[in-house]
């Protein structure tokens, strides 16, 4: 009897931290689908140059690419995709390529962990398109993207 209460108290400590990470709650955001390596990685300019028309074209090639897209909520959260929809594999690769750069109401699961948003969609309750006109102010490329001797 002592063996099966130390193997259940050893089994509740095992699964006590995996069970509070599993904790989820529901919410509706409205925001872009967005490139993660861009917007994180700066390499195309700051957060106002990696969202819209601007960058829709590089949306594409990094999701196309297997980079796992955001979220970025009109408050200015930044949300990771795990999934969207019923796709397992939706997060990154040429599933979501009808959704970049568009605005969308997504309602889910979020996920907080370590500082970071993870969002698991369950619906796109609505599509907006791209809604950030940009391309206008920064170019279909943006002018920091070429180097300065081949401006």
């Amino acid at each position: 009897m002592k063996h099966i209460q130390k193997l259940a108290a050893l089994l509740a400590v095992i699964a006590g931290p995996a069970a509070a990470a599993d904790e989820g709650k529901r919410v509706q955001i409205t925001g872009e689908i967005m490139d993660t390596w861009c917007y994180f990685s700066g390499v195309m300019g700051g957060p106002d140059a990696v969202v819209g028309t601007a960058h829709h074209t590089c949306a594409l090639w990094c999701s196309a690419g297997g980079i796992p897209v955001g979220l970025l909520g009109d408050d200015g959260t930044v949300y990771m995709v795990l999934k969207i929809e019923d796709d397992d594999g939706s997060a990154g690769g040429d599933t979501q390529l009808r959704l970049a750069s568009h605005t969308v109401t997504a309602d889910g699961m979020l996920y907080e962990r370590d500082g970071l948003n993870y969002l698991v969609v369950e619906e796109v309750v609505e599509d907006f398109d791209i809604q950030v006109f940009n391309a206008e102010g920064y170019g279909t490329v943006p002018p920091f993207a070429i180097p300065e001797g081949d401006r």
